[in-house]
């Protein structure tokens, strides 16, 4: 069976009869998991499965946002706390290849604590590059400032969830650090000289063009068009895919953020006839996910080898002592952090 070209997230702990019905005739891409899908072990492994289950493809995708710091799904007893991309952008002033070192063995037990539970793509690594004044909607989650040192940094963390056998997913292409107002309650509206963005903005996803997936910015750049990134034909052609060369599978940030508007159909319409792959839909309210579904084709064409290119990047997870993993990454940031 073909899956359909969207992203859903679920209301709770375990599926309800009418979204194992709605799951099971729309067979959506992937399944992403919130702080409300989770509450111990067994249980995501058995939400995990039921949802394979019920679409049909026990390879299916299932996505969370664990980034660390204040983007964490997964907390104690889950999963340990993980320092924010800043914690790691801090090591790599002190010590280049120590900062290097501990972002990617940081991505790796996130990996190891994702991969034991079922779930194999994580919503990072933030590349945006934040600017003076901007809202903290990415603050501490960024690496810092300078582009070439937050696609660095980024690219480790990437290669440390690839190592654990998870998939990466950067975001917020083509640059959210702009923002002067939260996505999730309003359309930011960045009016930066073009030039400026390719200096500064653009680089870091430039430079891991390579990833498997990434996902957009509901951002206006009014250099560029007067839509978001994610409805913006012109900006997923010429920028993201032409300029920044990404060839991987390009999904929407979540359709239910209030930066975006029209209906629920007009919003999957719209990502979708821009260039989006996939669309994501997060909130799990049955309403607006059955309006999605209704507004989305089956994956076909060059979405379709996008989406299972990316797929095809999974692997089993690279051997590691796990805990003593653990311990070493623990001692290392209690020791960055007497030094600072």
């Amino acid at each position: 069976m073909t899956a359909k070209a969207f992203i859903t997230g679920v209301a709770g702990l375990s599926l309800s009869e009418d979204e194992k019905a709605f799951l099971g005739n729309e067979r959506p891409w992937g399944l992403i998991l919130f702080a409300r899908n989770c509450r111990d072990a067994d249980q995501i492994r058995e939400l995990v499965a039921e949802f394979r289950d019920v679409v049909g493809d026990l390879s299916a995708p299932v996505l969370i946002d664990q980034e660390g710091g204040r983007v964490q799904r997964l907390r104690p007893p889950l999963a340990p706390i993980y320092p924010p991309g800043a914690v790691y952008g801090a090591l790599h002033a002190m010590d280049t290849e120590e900062g290097l070192a501990m972002a990617r063995l940081g991505a790796r037990l996130i990996a190891a604590d994702l991969h034991a539970l079922g779930i194999d793509v994580d919503c990072l690594p933030v590349l945006d590059v934040p600017a003076t004044g901007s809202h903290d909607v990415i603050g501490d989650r960024a690496y810092g400032r300078d582009p070439k040192k937050i696609a660095t940094i980024g690219r480790a963390a990437a290669e440390g969830l690839l190592a654990g056998g998870v998939l990466p997913v950067i975001k917020h292409i083509p640059g959210h650090g702009r923002a002067m107002v939260d996505s999730h309650l309003d359309l930011p509206r960045v009016d930066t000289p073009l030039e400026t963005l390719r200096e500064t903005d653009f680089p870091p996803f430039k430079m891991l063009n390579d990833m498997p997936l990434a996902m957009t910015a509901h951002v206006v750049y009014s250099a560029l068009d007067t839509a978001p990134a994610t409805t913006s034909a012109r900006i997923i052609s010429e920028i993201i895919r032409g300029e920044m060369g990404f060839d991987g599978c390009l999904m929407s940030d979540d359709l239910s953020m209030k930066a975006l508007g029209g209906d629920f159909g007009d919003r999957t319409r719209a990502a979708l006839a821009a260039g989006c792959d996939l669309v994501l839909h997060c909130n799990g309210d049955f309403e607006e996910m059955r309006a999605i579904a209704e507004a989305t084709p089956e994956l076909t064409g060059e979405a379709s080898r996008r989406a299972n290119a990316a797929l095809d990047r999974r692997r089993a997870p690279e051997a590691l002592d796990i805990e003593a993993a653990r311990i070493a990454f623990a001692e290392q940031l209690e020791k960055a952090t007497r030094i600072a």
